[in-house]
């Protein structure tokens, strides 16, 4: 593991990250297929969510409590409880246990959608993000990029979820998304090495054979 995670392990900490309609959870399962496929033992998490507290407070932040608006510091408190709780109880020991951790977001899109679409500011998110991972940072994270045009076609041929709720994040304006494509961008200029952009507006397995591409190194 990297010096940011603290003492050597097998395992391995894999991101995915960008903005809503990029293709993500396509491309976390391509590769868990490919990876248990090498007889590795790769593990699927997404966050808001990945534990049984997660979970619960994913309806909250995903649906809006009982209609009720959500501040953005109450949206970044329940977003990063989310993640303490992920990080401790199953990022840390899978990873430890040699698995490969294949991540739905993480702290990134604190910092796009909160630090940016919020316009909370890099300096105020961070210090929350930190207490919430400590050391645990991702080896290597996939930024798959859109056009905010062609995330807002792929969000809108999406509709509600099964319950008929719409996502309150697919809701927001253009203006919003525009910024969290911005904070993306800044994430990625600032650790260029970890942070790995792939343009995703081609076919699903042009874009898996690139993500494959900047990952099999760590193995």
């Amino acid at each position: 593991m990297s010096d940011r995670m603290g003492a050597p392990s097998p395992g391995r900490f894999i991101t995915f990250e960008g903005t809503e309609g990029g293709g993500k959870s396509t491309q976390i399962q391509i590769l868990a297929e490919r990876l248990k496929s090498e007889g590795r033992v790769a593990r699927c998490v997404r966050e808001p969510g990945g534990t049984a507290l997660g979970e619960e407070v994913r309806s909250i932040l995903k649906h809006g409590f009982h209609g009720h608006p959500m501040t953005a510091e109450s949206e970044l408190m329940l977003m990063n409880a989310c993640r303490a709780q992920l990080v401790r109880e199953v990022i840390r020991p899978a990873i430890a246990a040699g698995e490969i951790v294949l991540c739905d977001r993480f702290a990134d899109s604190t910092v796009a959608y909160q630090g940016f679409g919020r316009e909370m500011g890099w300096e105020r998110v961070r210090p929350v993000i930190d207490l919430a991972v400590g050391a645990t940072w991702p080896h290597r994270t996939i930024l798959l990029s859109v056009p905010v045009e062609v995330s807002e076609a792929r969000r809108a041929s999406r509709g509600s979820d099964a319950s008929g709720r719409r996502d309150r994040f697919e809701e927001e304006d253009r203006a919003f998304f525009h910024r969290v494509e911005a904070g993306f961008r800044a994430v990625a200029d600032a650790d260029p090495h970890r942070v790995r952009v792939i343009n995703a507006t081609r076919e699903v397995e042009a874009v898996a054979v690139e993500v494959w591409s900047h990952v099999r190194d760590l193995f």
